[in-house]
């Protein structure tokens, strides 16, 4: 896609902090990070979302390799990953890394009340 900015770091017309590279994913630190060691990755071809990604295992299991050297050479205690989508329109996935019990760099909004008999209905309507 033309004016897609990951599509631009991916064919290196733009610069970016990168952190991992192969034939098919880039990974690169965040320049608004929500936390110290923020990153993401992105498949170098265009898709928009991440679940249109046609080797989607794949995609997640370079994100694992990568997520498992964040925590290793940043200590940290754990990673989260967020699949958003929004902020820019290509495919890709934030590693998180975290340092405490509590959830930093992403916060959940307020939980949404919702009665017992409305999620079995929503349950039956997912199923089918």
């Amino acid at each position: 896609m033309e004016d897609c900015i990951f599509c631009k770091i991916a064919k290196k017309e733009l610069p970016c902090y990168m952190i991992y590279e192969d034939d098919t994913y880039i990974s690169f630190l965040d320049i608004f990070p929500r936390v110290k060691g923020h990153a993401l990755v992105i498949p170098k071809k265009h898709y928009r979302w991440v679940y249109d990604v046609p080797e989607y295992g794949e995609f997640w299991e370079v994100t694992k390799k990568i997520a498992v050297k964040i925590q290793k050479n940043l200590n940290c205690e754990y990673i989260s990953f967020v699949t958003v989508g929004n902020e820019v329109p290509h495919a890709h996935i934030h590693i998180i890394p975290q340092w405490s019990g509590t959830l930093e760099g992403f916060h959940f909004g307020d939980v949404v009340a919702t009665e017992k008999i409305e999620l079995e209905k929503l349950a039956e309507k997912l199923i089918k």
